[in-house]
């Protein structure tokens, strides 16, 4: 009965999210009949706190961002045959996050033997464990950084809730889009992408690394373009196929993404262009989007010169931080390339 109601629901979210989609599909070629500016509402720095407020009252209510939330039990020195062997590994510590309505999430934080004090989460996408990232994380600790490796809520080790929903009976959640009707005490329920990243950054700073920052793939450099322009205490941060602005996305119909990507009620705050500002923001903080033009998936093509030389301009203009688009057209593939792994790399290290 779980699984009939959960297929019913999932049916139902499409069909929804099919008329949302209606309405922001809008022709090839728009970016250019329209001023880009009139849609960015940040002009200096007081703009920022208040539009970073705004974003935040709305996605955590009076709640707020939970500085002062912990996992709910640290196991160190785990096993996992998956990341066996690994260069510079010295252990491996589970933390587990209990959020609202049974969702969790399952996080591994890599201790490298000579380290560097600096920290770099990995947060995978829509295609599942962390362990997707291993090559990614290992060149990371190669290098002497301390990683977290994490997934998305319902996918990897995360589990996929049987919830009773008023109107609907008990519920399997097994689809972001079924995350909608999970509303949270404050707040909005985009919130529970966020959370598992809020609760990894506090309960990391007891070991006052120099710099925390944050690179994530496909759903996960979605994630990470979200976090980075909420909490600024992620300084530098490499989204990779994560996101493009709605008005790019007609062009490219993967792309629309799935429900936490186009939330109409979340983007009528802050829009995407905004959201890269404010991941860009800063002292010491920088943002390098990675864009893979051929990618087989989404996000692909050369549609980010609409707008890369205005964000970075804007950026400029704030006289803190620095944003930058990085075109991969190395391979064909939805991944962090070799090539994007070295790009991240070098930046990471200036």
């Amino acid at each position: 009965m779980a699984y009939i109601n959960c297929l019913k629901m999932f049916v139902k979210i499409s069909f929804l999210s099919a008329l949302l989609v209606g309405f922001i599909l809008i022709s090839p070629g728009i970016a250019q009949e329209f001023d880009i500016l009139k849609i960015i509402d940040i002009n200096n720095k007081d703009d920022i706190e208040s539009v970073r407020n705004e974003l935040n009252d709305f996605i955590f209510g009076e709640e707020g961002l939970k500085y002062n939330s912990m996992p709910d039990s640290v196991t160190s020195s785990i096993n996992d045959e998956d990341f066996k062997g690994m260069p510079n590994l010295k252990e491996i510590t589970r933390l587990t996050i209990e959020t609202d309505w049974g969702l969790n999430s399952i996080v591994y934080l890599f201790i490298p033997h000579k380290a560097n004090n600096q920290l770099v989460i990995y947060h995978q996408g829509h295609n599942g464990k962390f362990s997707h990232g291993k090559n990614t994380i290992a060149a990371l600790l190669e290098r002497g950084y301390h990683v977290v490796g994490m997934s998305m809520p319902l996918l990897g080790m995360n589990r996929q809730p049987v919830v009773d929903l008023s109107g609907f009976g008990k519920v399997c959640i097994s689809s972001h889009n079924l995350i909608s009707y999970l509303s949270p005490v404050s707040g909005h329920p985009i919130r529970y992408f966020l959370d598992p990243v809020t609760t990894v950054v506090n309960y990391l700073q007891q070991f006052n690394f120099d710099r925390i920052s944050m690179v994530g793939i496909s759903g996960g450099g979605w994630t990470t373009t979200l976090y980075a322009a909420v909490d600024p205490r992620i300084q530098y941060s490499f989204p990779v196929a994560g996101t493009f602005p709605l008005y790019l996305r007609s062009q490219d119909l993967p792309s629309i993404g799935d429900y936490e990507q186009y939330v109409p009620e979340v983007y009528e705050v802050v829009n995407y262009l905004e959201m890269y500002i404010l991941g860009s923001f800063g002292e010491n903080r920088k943002q390098v989007q990675v864009l893979n033009e051929f990618d087989k998936c989404c996000f692909s093509g050369t549609g980010y010169r609409t707008y890369v030389d205005i964000i970075k301009g804007r950026v400029q203009k704030l006289g803190k931080g620095s944003f930058d688009v990085f075109l991969d057209s190395s391979h064909h593939e939805h991944k962090i390339s070799d090539i994007a792994i070295g790009l991240i790399l070098e930046s990471l290290e200036e």
